[in-house]
């Protein structure tokens, strides 16, 4: 819901292990509970901390989005996540997960061969670090009056309690 009270602002790294941890768990319930009934909207940003072959894949992400297929392409990589620095993300395997998507894989290779997204993704990172993000995952949680930072894989109770205090 583009207007729920409270933004989670993720910023993560597809090859990062907490944020596959968090994708895998605590998200389902926050998904299911919050974002579903339209309480709480999530945004995520990439923050290629495990080298270029993380910065490929949010390259990929932003190619998906291009076909109106963002958040499909984005829960492909975190389904077929293969650890960090393993070499996992190739431009074989994000075509493949692509094509899972049901991508026009022309377009999506067109859009990876030509950088499209390149500078996009660097200029988030730097954001990132301009305003303290040092780790992945990392949440800013925020409503209208206040923002609560997270950082790190933290259990679900920590997500709830902040969304307790930000409806205070």
């Amino acid at each position: 819901e583009l207007d729920a009270p409270i933004t989670i602002l993720e910023w993560g790294d597809y090859q990062c292990t907490y944020c596959y941890k968090f994708h895998q768990d605590t998200l389902g319930v926050i998904n299911e509970d919050f974002i579903k009934s339209g309480k709480v909207k999530i945004v995520f940003k990439d923050f290629p901390l495990n080298g270029p072959d993380s910065k490929l894949a949010a390259e990929a992400s932003y190619c998906a989005d291009d076909q109106e297929k963002y958040w499909q392409y984005h829960d492909e990589l975190y389904k077929n996540w293969g650890g960090e620095r393993t070499g996992w993300i190739t431009r074989d395997a994000l075509t493949e997960f692509a094509k899972e998507v049901k991508l026009d894989i022309n377009e999506f290779n067109q859009c990876l061969d030509d950088q499209k997204y390149e500078d996009k993704v660097t200029e988030l990172y730097d954001f990132g670090k301009n305003i303290g993000i040092d780790a992945t995952p990392s949440f800013l949680v925020f409503n209208n009056e206040n923002i609560i930072k997270i950082r790190g894989n933290q259990p679900l109770e920590v997500f709830l309690k902040t969304f307790d205090e930000l409806n205070q």
